[in-house]
């Protein structure tokens, strides 16, 4: 089924980002997945290539666009690549909003300008080793040094599971500000690279996506001025509400894109494959196996389309980024499982990309919002 979703404008970013892939991350995926890191200069690149940044204001650099589908066609093309990948979903879907909508003219000068090249690579800190889905019962703390609007924040605490934590240079932190005040006592602070009492932890060893940073970050009396306090004091738990909807999309349309090359190669495996005189794809079973995988992704990308449409009239809801979150998360799960199944024995050697792809995609039903957190949302929503 074709897709409307898309003009001539958006396949023409759609083929930049083919050509971005091939002549800047292939050449060193090897290496990357060997590092189990991607070079800080893949972010630099796809700022050169006009990936990054083009929702900012044309004045610090950027694109000036509010249209989310160029950020869904360059998800697409990422995830549906499979290799070692710089995190930019994060750093355009994820993280830049926060700038854009939240940080004052001055903050913008500072910050955008960076954002847009790629040389000032960003993270976002919400998970604590104690606070996962439950972002109120998040610790790390943040004081000021004396009284008034202009003084120092001190902050101290740790995070974990941070995208983006070995490389990033900007990192907004959620923190408690007041422990007395609720929903309404968190502050979001952006800490930057060279602050003292700032440190990084081990890079943690996943069970997949061995080539992105995620990482432990540590707090330990780190001074942050005034100045890097984004949005309003004591809105943090509400501004990130508020740009939740857009990260669970991202996560969505990766999840299905990813998935419909795993099942297209798998397709192509199951023709050339042969067993008991015949390609495997001619019997019944595996026939039907594939015939249901793709009405599944077909019937996804439906959906996701709808969404996108809703971003661009500005009407998405967080109720619909949720359905499209772990629905489409659970579906990707499914058909990238039934695909290692039809790939028998081969399926389980990481040589195969289905059985790397496997490990990579399994934490999309978890981060951003687990499949049980965005049916809680979609069941309240019922008055349930």
């Amino acid at each position: 089924m074709k897709r409307q979703v898309f003009d001539a404008e958006h396949e023409a970013l759609r083929a930049t980002t083919r050509q971005f892939i091939e002549r800047e991350l292939m050449p060193y995926a090897q290496q990357w997945e060997a590092d189990r890191l991607v070079d800080r200069s893949a972010f630099v690149a796809a700022g050169k290539y006009g990936l990054l940044g083009f929702g900012m204001p044309e004045e610090y650099g950027g694109g000036g666009s509010d249209d989310f589908r160029f950020n869904a066609v360059i998800n697409e093309e990422l995830s549906g690549y499979g290799g070692p990948i710089p995190a930019l979903a994060l750093q355009n879907d994820v993280v830049a909003p926060y700038f854009k909508h939240l940080g004052n003219e001055e903050q913008k000068r500072r910050w955008m300008p960076g954002i847009v090249t790629g040389e000032t690579v960003l993270a976002i800190a919400m998970t604590e080793p104690g606070a996962g889905s439950d972002l109120a019962g998040i610790r790390t703390s943040a004081v000021r040094d004396g009284s008034g609007e202009n003084a120092d924040w001190i902050v101290n605490g740790s995070k974990t599971f941070i995208t983006c934590g070995i490389n990033s240079d900007l990192v907004v932190v959620v923190c408690r500000t007041d422990p007395n005040a609720g929903h309404k006592g968190f502050t979001l602070l952006v800490v930057e690279r060279e602050m003292a009492g700032f440190t990084r932890g081990r890079k943690l060893d996943k069970m997949g996506q061995h080539h992105q940073d995620t990482a432990e970050l540590h707090f330990e009396d780190v001074r942050v001025p005034a100045a890097n306090v984004l949005g309003a004091e004591g809105r943090g738990f509400y501004h990130l509400m508020e740009n939740l909807p857009s990260e669970r999309l991202s996560i969505a349309i990766g999840a299905v894109a990813g998935a419909r090359e795993t099942w297209r190669q798998t397709l192509q495996y199951a023709k050339d494959r042969k067993a008991f005189g015949q390609s495997i794809g001619a019997f019944q079973h595996n026939r039907f196996l594939l015939a249901e995988m793709d009405t599944e992704l077909d019937v996804s990308e439906q959906y996701i389309d709808r969404c996108l449409r809703a971003v661009v009239d500005g009407d998405l809801t967080a109720v619909e980024a949720a359905k499209a979150k772990w629905w489409c998360t659970e579906t990707a799960k499914k058909v990238i499982d039934g695909c290692v199944q039809l790939h028998g024995g081969y399926g389980y050697m990481m040589e195969y990309r289905v059985a790397r792809d496997y490990c990579d995609s399994r934490i999309q039903t978890i981060f951003g919002g687990t499949t049980e957190i965005m049916k809680d949302i979609i069941g309240r929503d019922l008055g349930l």
